[in-house]
């Protein structure tokens, strides 16, 4: 490890002691076109994926360059060049998912949320899903955290309006305009309804042993697959109650565990150190009719 510092300083000194105006506006032009892209992909999965993709190869390059481990750096240095046009082919969709939760790890949960406001906000929801489940009324509600949906957000029809039971009602009553889509949720405002999702092609709705769950329940799991949001999804044929999260179903949800299961993702206990950190990194949701662990 010292002799890693060591090389890393005199590379610092090499490069300080050659330093010029030319190479000043070289790093100028550099920088400048890096902070191009990310402007543009501001608020956007991809600057996730990206994050997630700039601290894995930092932690690939310091373990590979310390001699301490000879076998992982020869390792390294074999198998990179194959692995890097085998793996993305075969195991595109789940790196995409990994890297984006590897992106995600490092964001704590926003303290301007109110308790009031989200209470009233998940009370609103869990009111509305159980009396449209009653009903059988479908309906697919999207409840924003921390990833920005707003290219999600400009399919539909821009609402912004305080969210309440008798409105997501009326949203989701049948053959009515907006009913047909998915509404977000952000704080305590509606932002949109008749929202296009993303349909997921992961597989896990083939595993069920049912047959009820179709482009509502795929286009929930589509969503949860590329941001972190919460989404609830009221099945029209059968009326049972599901949450989406981190590309997981829960299934066949009562009222009691509805509010819990939200409550838990919106007001979860704080972690510390690597716990929090693992906890965050992978969402503590079991397959489709799991429990959260």
């Amino acid at each position: 490890m010292d002799s890693f510092l060591t090389n890393l300083i005199d590379s610092l000194v090499f490069i300080f002691e050659r330093l010029n105006w030319l190479s000043i506006i070289d790093l100028t032009l550099v920088t400048l076109i890096f902070f191009v892209i990310l402007l543009l992909l501001r608020d956007t999965q991809a600057i996730v994926l990206l994050r997630g993709v700039l601290l894995l190869m930092v932690l690939v390059g310091i373990l590979s360059n310390l001699k301490v481990l000879p076998a992982f750096s020869w390792l390294v240095q074999t198998t990179l060049p194959g692995l890097v046009v085998v793996v993305p082919v075969i195991f595109a969709p789940e790196i995409r998912r990994a890297l984006e939760r590897l992106g995600r790890a490092g964001i704590s949960r926003p303290r301007g949320k109110a308790v009031s406001e989200v209470q009233n906000t998940l009370t609103a929801v869990i009111n509305a899903a159980l009396r449209l489940s009653e009903r059988r009324h479908g309906a697919l509600i999207v409840l924003r955290r921390h990833d920005s949906l707003d290219e999600f957000i400009s399919t539909g029809i821009m609402l912004d309006a305080h969210v309440t039971t008798d409105l997501l009602l009326q949203v989701f009553y049948p053959k009515t305009p907006l009913h047909d889509g998915a509404v977000i949720i952000a704080g305590d405002r509606l932002v949109a309804a008749a929202c296009v999702m993303p349909l997921s092609a992961s597989g896990v709705l083939t595993r069920t042993p049912e047959r009820q769950m179709g482009l509502r329940h795929r286009a929930a799991l589509g969503i949860s697959e590329v941001s972190d949001a919460v989404v609830v999804v009221v099945s029209e044929e059968t009326g049972y109650i599901s949450v989406v999260h981190g590309g997981r179903m829960i299934r066949h949800l009562d009222g009691e565990r509805l509010e819990n299961i939200l409550s838990a993702f919106y007001r979860p206990p704080r972690r510390r150190g690597l716990a929090g950190w693992l906890a965050r990194l992978f969402p503590g949701v079991s397959p489709v009719e799991g429990e959260f662990r």
